[in-house]
């Protein structure tokens, strides 16, 4: 089954192509990003794998709208000297990321009138994630029209957290009235690094329980017992939780109002300088933790001050979360920091003996872009580093859903 899998960004459109069969069994047979959408030139990156081999091309071309960004992926894909697919009919199932469906939706659906009414209802509370999703969707429709459209949500996976988890200690109404409450993100990611861990540990999922660590750009952490999440970092929206590249994290909210007044900020500076100048852009300068580092190891003290702040945030949440999950498998290091930076993995880990977990400096620093466990040997609770996928695991839901021909279930 060809599955196109499709996240589509304010001004982009990024893009997978999978020849599927299962979860071990699958091919990537293009992706590209078509980026600069409405602005006087666009940039095309598009490659195929062919034979082992991978091609790639690059185009710069005016393209007005999605519907143009879209009708080029199309193109590409049927492209004789540059696509993968003769006819766009070859594609049987389109999975779209979506950030945030509330609680209206508790898994993957088809897409429907309702699904997409539901999506810009949450508009408010995804202003710069909803409305570009959406967008794909009804794009995709138009081109697509013979494949099923399917609605991966980022939120999803987290509607398992009870109430004393996601709600926030503030009047009842902002969360009956304004649907005031913690959703959390990066959902697909952690839902993959879950199943793939209890593979790796040989476990029924249902009975897995780990704590799993996304460090990107963005940052995320989510207590997981028996294969369902009990709590994660992130709130209402990504910026709430870990240090991230250019994300505050948790802060003091009247620090909010102290320095509006000094600088006199209005909110959406406020939250301009939150998402976007803040983390450890707004600690050292750079939000390239590769960087950091580097600038750490030549005595940068700003650069230093950055990475300890990271990665002690990141050892607190370990700390709350081994008393939610209880009877804890492992923790989980996954996405580019994550899978790539053992020195934050080092530095995350340090000090944390007493807690059960002692890391084997070797296995941790030898290179590997397989999944793996870094502990010493005999340690109670395992560490390990598993590569996420997350267009792996939209294409397996997308798969899922078409063959199960389910029509969308909302929440209660």
């Amino acid at each position: 089954m060809n599955i196109l899998v499709i996240n589509a960004g304010s001004s982009s459109i990024k893009y997978q192509l999978m020849d599927l069969t299962d979860s071990r069994h699958y091919s990537v047979m293009a992706s590209g990003l078509i980026e600069k959408i409405g602005e006087p030139m666009g940039r095309v990156n598009h490659q195929i794998f062919k034979g082992g081999e991978k091609q790639r091309f690059v185009e710069e071309i005016h393209l007005p709208s999605h519907r143009e960004g879209m009708s080029r992926v199309v193109a590409l894909l049927t492209d004789p000297q540059r696509g993968v697919i003769r006819d766009a009919a070859e594609i049987q199932g389109v999975g779209h990321r979506v950030l945030n469906c509330g609680e209206a939706y508790t898994d993957t659906v088809l897409v429907d009138a309702q699904v997409k009414k539901t999506i810009r209802d949450f508009f408010p509370l995804g202003p710069l994630h909803n409305p570009p999703n959406l967008m794909g969707i009804e794009v995709a429709e138009e081109f697509f029209a013979h494949s099923p459209q399917v609605a991966v949500f980022d939120t999803a996976f987290h509607q398992t957290m009870p109430p004393k988890a996601y709600l926030y200690a503030v009047p009842r109404e902002w969360y009956t009235q304004y649907r005031l409450r913690r959703y959390g993100f990066h959902g697909t990611s952690h839902k993959y690094i879950a199943r793939e861990t209890a593979n790796f540990l040989g476990k029924p999922l249902a009975e897995t329980n780990i704590i799993s660590i996304h460090l990107g750009n963005g940052c995320s952490m989510a207590a997981i017992r028996n294969g369902k999440c009990v709590d994660t970092t992130m709130g209402v929206t990504p910026l709430e939780g870990l240090v991230m590249g250019t994300r505050s994290g948790d802060i003091d909210p009247a620090a909010l109002e102290y320095i509006m007044e000094q600088t006199g900020m209005d909110i959406h500076q406020m939250l301009n300088a939150l998402n976007k100048q803040s983390g450890l852009k707004g600690l050292c300068g750079v939000n390239d933790m590769r960087e950091v580092v580097e600038r750490t190891a030549k005595g940068n003290e700003q650069a230093e001050t950055a990475l300890q702040i990271f990665c002690y945030r990141i050892q607190k949440y370990i700390g709350a979360y081994m008393a939610v999950v209880k009877n804890l498998d492992a923790i989980v290091f996954t996405a580019g920091i994550g899978e790539n930076s053992w020195p934050v993995r080092e530095r995350v880990c340090r000090d944390l003996e007493h807690l059960g977990l002692s890391l084997d400096l070797d296995k941790n620093s030898a290179p590997s872009r397989e999944a793996r466990a870094i502990e010493k040997e005999g340690a109670p609770i395992r560490i390990l580093v598993v590569p996420t996928n997350e267009e792996l695991q939209i294409a397996l839901e997308t798969k899922e859903i078409i063959e199960r021909g389910t029509a969308p279930e909302q929440s209660a």
